[in-house]
């Protein structure tokens, strides 16, 4: 009875030790496995993918753009945090499967905001679906690819902050073609009405207003991202 009782609480001081590298470990933002033989615990695999640099400076640059940054992910509690505290995210969802991640998407949008999915697997599928705008890594997989509404090219993180800032630069181009077209037609019809306009100026002026459109649309090419 004594013998067995020692076995126990070798066994339970054995897990215990166990159990606190496994906790040791998830800190360190590494995922934890398990090894057993014969139904008895015999050892502890822990693996993790190492977080890119570039991944650090896009979470930075993207912050300094305005915009909040969440993780979801199926990690555990404390391996999620351990990654979110190395690249600078403050908001995490941990431990979460598949289809909470469109219902974070969505309790997000409850909340006022524009949501900007950003996901590579089958699983991150429904999110980029309901997300405001859902952004595929170009290296994921294809179902990810055909439900984003852009696809990054590579595996660049820094891509993110790239695609929203040529997305502004984009908008606001239009908006300024808008105004000279409206600019032009606001001057012209009134005149023309008047017959205070000869045809061959109305069609200069008309040729003018697209060349000033097309070339302010293609100063797009020349920015530096």
């Amino acid at each position: 009875m004594i013998f067995f009782i020692i076995i126990v609480f070798l066994c339970q001081v054995h897990f215990v030790v166990k159990s606190h590298k496994m906790v040791e470990l998830e800190k360190q933002g590494k995922t934890v496995m398990l090894v057993a033989i014969d139904g008895q615990l015999a050892g502890i695999i822990a693996v993790a993918d190492t977080v890119k640099e570039s991944s650090k400076e896009a979470i930075q640059t993207l912050k300094q753009m305005g915009i909040d940054v969440y993780m979801a992910t199926g990690d555990n509690q404390r391996t999620a945090e351990a990654i979110a505290n190395e690249v600078g995210i403050e908001h995490v969802y941990a431990e979460v499967l598949p289809e909470d991640k469109a219902n974070i998407v969505e309790e997000l949008q409850k909340q006022g905001k524009r949501v900007a999915m950003v996901g590579d697997g089958i699983n991150d599928a429904p999110a980029l679906a309901k997300a405001d705008i859902g952004m595929a890594i170009g290296t994921g997989a294809d179902v990810a690819i055909e439900t984003a509404d852009v696809t990054l090219v590579g595996g660049d993180l820094r891509h993110i902050p790239k695609a929203i800032e040529l997305s502004r630069k984009t908008m606001k181009n239009i908006r300024q073609n808008l105004f000279w077209a409206l600019f032009y037609n606001t001057i012209g019809i009134p005149v023309a009405a008047f017959g205070l306009l000869e045809p061959w100026i109305a069609g200069a002026a008309m040729a003018f207003s697209s060349v000033s459109v097309v070339a302010n649309a293609l100063r797009l090419k020349r920015v530096k991202l």
